[in-house]
């Protein structure tokens, strides 16, 4: 029996709490270690100054923009490749997962030359201060050479992880990013590069795994990336952007929304840019959590709606909401009490911690929610509802955080910008109710 028809059983089958912890595994540790890219970034480079720590944070706007992109190719060839899958259509698997790579690799080239024609004007306008911006411009150039790289990385890593090969997903971005945290303290500090040592890490990893996950799609039960199989049709483009595009509108206006942050907490000077940089980071790699028992569902989710088991999709999502909401009750307690600590640990500064604890204090308080509202859009997005997966997506980080920062600096100054994103996460919630309930009512008349 092949890997593929193996596959097909185990996710249509198996005991869903198994299935979920099978692929929740290996995609927790990919989401992490995706996740450590910034963290270690900000915490070698937060050695430097405040203002290196800073220039990190504003850049991160420009990487989830990237990000943004290989999401939406990921995501949207790697959404059609599992439903195809569980319909047991592999001919057009496979045109899709060469389709969606050769495009993210096109389109990742394209990003790359314009970021380096407009560097100076793209890092002002991105919220860096005159004192800033030296260091913005430093590492912000380097990154963006390494961007065909970490999309096409990113791009593989989700095609094999719908296909349900989480733990060939797992492999080249863990080992891209031990490589970045070995090389970090190394070009920082034993080589005196300062921030472009930290950039030219990031960049080697995104090469290490991309090299290394293009040779995975090359192994038995995988579905190999071949030119021949690349095909320009306008029918998988739209395939590509329909189950992609609330991955480039959540991670776009995610990008949008760091930029405005970085711009409200300007006002009161660079230590503020640098606690919201290092609180934004820190509630990033407890979502990478969330995000990776998400990308675990979203496979058995494909499958089973490919082959219309709807009742095996509702229980799954309700599984994971479950477990997910646990974990960041867990987190948000135990975040609540050593707050001050966790923010010292990346930045000494009197200013900063003070900030900083406050902020993420604020944010720890919705933080059980965001379990409910990411897998709510998962949910839409793998079973191809694109107008609600896209609404939803949109909301915690642009429908609602977007006023809300624009605002409430206005009304309450420095707290405004430190509560902004609580309150833009309970609005989302609120949101994500109805349009879940009636989902799950949808899938019942149709199954029945």
């Amino acid at each position: 029996m092949s890997k593929t028809r193996d596959n097909y059983d185990f996710l249509t089958a198996a005991p869903i709490a198994r299935v979920i912890g099978a692929l929740s595994v290996p995609t927790i540790i990919t989401m992490l270690t995706s996740s450590l890219y910034s963290i270690v970034d900000t915490f070698f480079v937060s050695q430097i100054n405040t203002q290196a720590t800073a220039a990190v944070g504003i850049v991160f706007a420009v990487t989830a923009v990237l990000q943004a992109v290989a999401f939406c190719f990921g995501h949207g060839s790697g959404n059609y490749i599992s439903r195809r899958l569980g319909a047991k259509d592999m001919a057009a698997a496979t045109r899709m997962a060469s389709t969606g790579f050769f495009w993210s690799l096109i389109v990742g080239v394209l990003l790359m030359a314009v970021g380096l024609l407009l560097l100076t004007p793209l890092s002002l306008w991105l919220g860096s201060t005159p004192t800033v911006l030296p260091f913005t411009e430093a590492y912000l150039s380097i990154i963006l050479l390494g961007t065909p790289f970490q999309i096409g990385s990113m791009v593989l890593n989700n095609q094999l992880r719908f296909q349900g090969n989480a733990a060939s997903a797992m492999t080249g971005i863990v080992c891209g990013t031990v490589l970045n945290v070995v090389l970090d303290p190394i070009f920082i500090f034993g080589f005196h590069m300062g921030i472009r040592g930290a950039a030219v890490a990031t960049v080697t990893g995104h090469v290490c795994s991309f090299c290394i996950l293009l040779f995975m799609t090359h192994r038995r039960g995988n579905i190999g990336i071949h030119w021949r199989h690349f095909s320009p049709s306008w029918q998988l483009v739209r395939e590509i952007l329909s189950g992609g595009t609330p991955s480039l509108t959540r991670q776009g206006l995610g990008s949008i929304a760091t930029i405005l942050l970085n711009v409200a907490a300007a006002r009161y000077g660079d230590a503020a840019i640098a606690a919201m940089s290092i609180v934004g980071r820190l509630s990033y790699v407890i979502n990478s959590v969330i995000i990776g028992v998400g990308q675990g569902f979203q496979p058995l989710c494909g499958f089973s709606y490919g082959a219309g088991l709807y009742d095996r999709v509702r229980r799954a999502y309700w599984f994971c909401v479950r477990i997910g909401t646990v974990f960041l009750l867990v987190c948000s307690t135990a975040g609540f009490i050593f707050s001050a600590n966790i923010i010292a640990s990346f930045r000494d500064d009197v200013d900063v911690i003070s900030i900083g604890t406050l902020a993420l204090r604020i944010q720890l308080l919705s933080l059980p929610l965001c379990a409910f509202i990411m897998l709510s859009n998962m949910l839409m997005q793998t079973i191809n509802m694109p107008l609600r997966a896209n609404l939803l997506a949109a909301a915690r980080r642009g429908l609602f955080f977007i006023p809300l920062i624009l605002l409430l600096p206005r009304i309450y100054g420095l707290l405004g910008v430190q509560m902004c994103q609580a309150v833009s996460d309970v609005l989302s919630f609120l949101l994500s109710l109805p349009i879940v309930f009636s989902t799950f009512r949808d899938m019942q008349r149709k199954a029945q």
